[in-house]
């Protein structure tokens, strides 16, 4: 759909591919492309999982330096938001997100991957947010989904270093969720994506709102969210099809309605 950013969907299940050689380092345009496709992404009912690849070598090495490095304070402070909403539309998508980091994923590339819901990674990739050794801090959500995922000892560790992390460490500390060998990372995330397939997509979505939402505040917070969105439920048809299929012993047909 983009010239850098492309979305093929396949058994129900969309490829968010970024394609901007040598590295797909994220400039203006790849940021917007990936907001477009998020959007894209979300409003499709037939989409029922969604995989983030950067091809077989690399996910995606980081912001683009060149386009950052001579840009003023104002110029950061309008580009930051545009780089922000750019990740949190990836974030925000409301179904099951998976990416297959294959070489680097590191700055932006990392926290594009913080965006996904798991990761699946191969076993020569190296994660991390180097921005500390160009006298910058993380700006595309490292500083806050880093810790939130792998918790602020670790995350500092990584963030005040600027070190890259192999994906045996990366999944030690749980920055990756599985390891495969390099030439399987794609079909490995196509192969869990597939799990997702017919399922209660309604379901889904609320699952995923209440989890991030809920991270967000305080636990009375949480809870009331999740109340909510579980009461919800029982205005779907999903809902009223699994428990029938539950007490009739039989498999659940899903609708996403």
């Amino acid at each position: 759909m983009g010239e850098f950013v492309s979305v093929e969907v396949a058994d129900q299940i969309a490829t968010i591919r970024l394609d901007r050689p040598k590295m797909n380092a994220l400039n203006a345009q790849v940021q917007r492309e990936l907001a477009e496709a998020a959007a894209l992404i979300d409003a499709d009912p037939q989409v029922h999982a969604v995989i983030l690849y950067g091809g077989a070598r690399v996910f995606a090495a980081g912001a683009d330096i060149k386009e950052m490095s001579d840009m003023s304070y104002v110029e950061m402070s309008a580009h930051s938001v545009t780089l922000q909403g750019a990740l949190t539309a990836i974030a925000r998508i409301g179904k099951p997100v998976i990416a297959a980091i294959t070489g680097y994923a590191l700055g932006g590339g990392c926290e594009l991957a913080l965006c996904a819901d798991f990761r699946v990674a191969g076993e020569s990739a190296k994660l991390g947010q180097p921005e500390v050794q160009l006298g910058l801090i993380p700006g595309a959500g490292g500083t806050q989904r880093l810790p939130r995922l792998i918790g602020p000892a670790r995350a500092k560790d990584l963030i005040f270093s600027g070190r890259h992390v192999d994906a045996a460490e990366a999944l030690a500390i749980g920055l990756v969720d599985r390891v495969v060998p390099d030439e399987q990372v794609y079909t490995a995330a196509l192969e869990w994506a597939a799990t997702f397939v017919g399922g209660p997509a309604v379901a889904l979505r609320a699952a995923k709102q209440a989890i991030d939402q809920g991270l967000e505040t305080d636990l009375e917070t949480g809870l009331e969210i999740e109340r909510l969105q579980f009461s919800g439920m029982f205005a779907t048809e999903d809902a009223k099809a699994g428990m029938r299929a539950f007490t009739e012993r039989s498999k659940p047909k899903f609708t996403g309605r």
